[in-house]
């Protein structure tokens, strides 16, 4: 687990994988967007407000027709991470300073957001 705070400390953890993709490590690249590096040897920026948009939980989500409830103009303008949770081997857990917590992202969708809408800042290639 790390959390995130106003000095913003973040965690660094190693699994090995040839199969999985799973992030290596997670720190802010700037004020809007998350670094979040792969054990492939590339790395994304993230958009801290992409990021809350996706989250898949039932209160951002319908849960029965699987329709996005949360609008993007409803996100806060000044939206940060204040903690971030390792959930398992898998996940991922974002509290957000707009008091939102109850989402998850696994490392599967974590990986497809960053390649859809992130910034490829270091290439394994």
């Amino acid at each position: 687990m790390f959390a995130i705070s106003s000095t913003l400390s973040f965690f660094v953890w190693h699994m090995s994988s040839t199969v999985n993709l799973i992030p290596t490590h997670i720190e802010p690249h700037n004020d809007h967007e998350m670094k979040i590096a792969w054990n492939a040897g590339d790395s994304y920026a993230l958009s801290y407000e992409e990021m809350r948009f996706q989250c898949p939980c039932a209160g951002c989500v319908d849960e029965h027709t699987g329709k996005r409830t949360l609008k993007r103009e409803a996100i806060r303008k000044d939206i940060k991470p204040k903690g971030v949770e390792l959930i398992g081997r898998y996940a991922i857990s974002v509290a957000w300073n707009d008091n939102h917590s109850s989402g998850m992202l696994n490392f599967d969708r974590l990986r497809s957001l960053c390649e859809e809408h992130g910034k490829l800042l270091e290439s394994a290639v």
